[in-house]
């Protein structure tokens, strides 16, 4: 589910940070985010609508970061999943959603105002899927979570002057750990390679493979790798980062 996604991809961030050095809390930061807020990415091929209070109300519904803008994010969901084939074809093959999303990624980092587009989705991601776990209800807002991913993209881009080179590998990680997380599931993923021979054969029978652990959505199993990955990354996270010399500095510091 959403939650465990966006956790795995936060963890997963925050423990390949030592690969870019020894970066300062700006860059760690946006390091993690990215990560975390594409291992959501590939939801967006998941997208319908739905009546709301028999009012005659028609309102967006699917994944979690297909709802996350409204109408907006919606939109661009319906054109993700027909371009993709469906839920779990396209976005999740194994070896070309990765490679397509860093081309896209290394595309948008040419650019000041396409990589703020960039950091802004995967922030609102990522802000989406662990609202339970955030005080308040700004970030599960269409209109709070927009200006929030939004502020935090504008920070990184022109406060902060963030340099983004990495944007590429951070969002092809993310969308990795994303397809080994559905890989687990029930559900499965398409073979590596699948959706390029979907393209030439359109008519082949297209077969997924899975470890079949468990179903999507078993509490007993998303609430404690949520949780767990979660702590991870915030520890792995204040460990690689000043803000662990800092922590330990007003910890000794304190009487």
């Amino acid at each position: 589910m959403g939650r465990s996604h966006a956790a795995t991809g936060l963890a997963a961030g925050a423990a390949s940070l030592p690969l870019l050095g020894t970066p300062d809390v700006p860059t760690a930061l946006a390091w993690v985010a990215a990560c975390g807020g594409a291992a959501l990415l590939p939801d967006f091929d998941q997208g319908g609508v739905t009546w709301r209070d028999r009012r005659f109300l028609v309102a967006p519904t699917g994944s979690t970061v297909v709802t996350m803008w409204g109408w907006l994010s919606w939109a661009a969901a319906k054109l993700v999943g027909r371009l993709a084939g469906g839920h779990r074809w396209g976005t999740h093959d194994p070896l070309l959603a990765p490679a397509a999303i860093a081309l896209l990624a290394w595309a948008a980092a040419q650019s000041t105002w396409t990589a703020a587009v960039v950091l802004a989705l995967t922030a609102g991601a990522a802000l989406h899927a662990l609202a339970p776990f955030i005080p308040g209800r700004l970030e599960n807002t269409v209109v709070g979570n927009v200006a929030l991913s939004w502020a935090a993209a504008w920070w990184l881009t022109w406060r902060a002057d963030v340099h983004l080179g990495w944007l590429p590998a951070a969002l092809a990680l993310g969308v990795a750990v994303h397809i080994a997380g559905d890989a687990v599931t029930r559900g499965g993923v398409p073979w590596p390679g699948a959706t390029a021979v979907a393209l030439l054969r359109p008519r082949a029978r297209r077969r997924r493979w899975s470890l079949s652990l468990f179903r999507t959505g078993q509490p007993r199993w998303e609430v404690p790798i949520t949780a767990v990955a979660t702590v991870a990354a915030v520890v792995l996270l204040v460990r690689a980062t000043p803000l662990g010399a800092a922590a330990g500095h007003w910890l000794t510091a304190a009487p």
